[in-house]
């Protein structure tokens, strides 16, 4: 049962530094506006993984100075210490099992966190790929009604200019009417 229970820990262990690394992998992709909060967390994560590991290691190390005590036969400790002290050894290793797993839950909470995260900048980013695309087809029918309004003000500038030189003309003819009848008469 302890061998059971060591390896289980150490199995819970490995995946919990797993996830706090891809935990941290994911805070490095957040925005930089809201990456303190997480970094924080993933520091205080570490910090009780690293106390979690030290537990761990010191109940192993206890749990192998009594194996070897039993296997050679040194009874020094009356054998109510020695129960006392593995059960001691056993109550840490529960305790580091349970923290283990409340940071395993804190762990897949995050990265439930940060998918989310990533689908709604997913989405963003789609919506901001959209409205740019709007924005340059709308700059490209500004341009089209540029060059049309510039054509229609040339050919407006064209007419009157027309109308003018037709008006001089006219009048001009009328002038010359006017001046070969009154030299007739």
């Amino acid at each position: 049962e302890k061998k059971q229970m060591v390896a289980n820990v150490e199995k819970q262990l490995e995946e919990a530094k797993e996830l706090l690394e891809q935990m941290d992998l994911e805070v490095r992709e957040i925005p930089p506006q809201s990456r303190g909060m997480y970094s924080n967390r993933m520091r205080s994560y570490k910090q009780e993984m690293g106390k979690l590991e030290t537990d761990f290691k010191r109940s192993r190390i206890a749990y192998s100075d009594e194996v070897r005590n039993e296997l050679l036969g040194d009874d020094g400790n009356s054998s109510e210490n020695q129960r006392a002290h593995l059960l001691d050894n056993t109550e840490r290793l529960e305790r580091s099992s349970r923290r283990l797993e409340a940071g395993y839950q804190i762990a897949v909470e995050t990265e439930q966190i940060g998918q989310e995260m990533l689908e709604n900048l997913s989405h963003d980013r789609e919506k901001i790929q959209r409205a740019r695309e709007r924005l340059r087809e709308t700059d490209a029918n500004l341009g089209k009604s540029s060059r049309v309004l510039t054509g229609m003000l040339r050919r407006i500038i064209q007419n009157r200019i027309l109308v003018v030189i037709l008006a001089i003309i006219l009048v001009i003819t009328i002038l010359t009417a006017i001046t070969f009848s009154v030299r007739k008469r």
